[in-house]
């Protein structure tokens, strides 16, 4: 009999992905369901973190950066988006943003491939590629466009195939080589790079991705959270990240 969905995502995202230590801990909440049921399906590992939402005897529960929700006793668990009708505001994906935004950050630029303006940038927005995929090619092809439009754009890699992939070896092959930015747009022409291996982190960036989310490429991860997935074209994006900055104040 097969698992249902809630459970299968459970022990999909437990298994692959590590806990984000800057999530508060279940251990310090006041007072914690009982975890029995959802640590039998993870197969005894516990969520990584766990804390009251605003309606008694529901829980949130951090699991692989996914956000379920738990009943006091740890019977019931939902997988949904909670919604607070008197502001409008969904409450889970405000979560998730703030999640992504914190696994960004912790990353580093200096473990990314950058393409900045000549100038200060107006934004930032980072995008998990593949070296192979068609709209990250075409991303790609307008980098100067973006960058003119003030938007520094930052790589991670996310080959699609997964780990071992051809796709994966050209993302390493590109994070080794002495000129990563040239790398990067000689391989994103189709153009043959010297094969290469180092110590790098695109199998880490890779796992992140679907951590966070990520299902297919460019996914764009702006300043605030907010995932953006698909190609936007550069005035496009211009134009959305400032509707968005006027929209959704940045994170703390």
């Amino acid at each position: 009999m097969r698992k249902p969905l809630l459970i299968a995502a459970i022990l999909y995202a437990a298994s692959a992905l590590a806990a984000d230590p800057s999530s508060p801990n279940a251990a310090e909440t006041a007072k914690r369901p009982n975890l029995s049921h959802i640590q039998t399906a993870l197969g005894g590992a516990a969520p990584d973190a766990v804390s009251p939402t605003a309606i008694p005897g529901l829980y949130e529960v951090l699991i692989g950066g996914q956000v379920l929700y738990l009943s006091e006793d740890g019977r019931f668990a939902l997988q949904g988006d909670l919604l607070d009708l008197s502001t409008h505001d969904n409450l889970t994906e405000n979560r998730r943003d703030e999640l992504r935004g914190k696994a960004i950050e912790a990353v580093g630029e200096n473990n990314m491939v950058v393409f900045a303006p000549d100038g200060p940038a107006k934004y930032t927005v980072t995008v998990f590629t593949d070296i192979d995929c068609g709209y990250c090619r075409k991303m790609h092809s307008q980098i100067a466009a973006y960058n003119k439009e003030g938007i520094k754009m930052r790589y991670l890699m996310f080959p699609r195939e997964g780990v071992g992939s051809d796709s994966f070896d050209k993302a390493v092959s590109v994070w080794c080589a002495a000129d990563r930015r040239e790398a990067i747009t000689k391989a994103k022409r189709g153009e043959n790079i010297e094969r290469k291996t180092c110590d790098n982190p695109v199998q880490a960036q890779y796992e992140l991705g679907q951590k966070l989310g990520v299902r297919g490429t460019p996914s764009m991860i702006l300043e605030d959270g907010t995932m953006i997935p698909g190609y936007v074209p550069p005035t496009q994006l211009a134009e959305l990240l400032a509707r968005n900055k006027d929209a959704k104040p940045a994170q703390p």
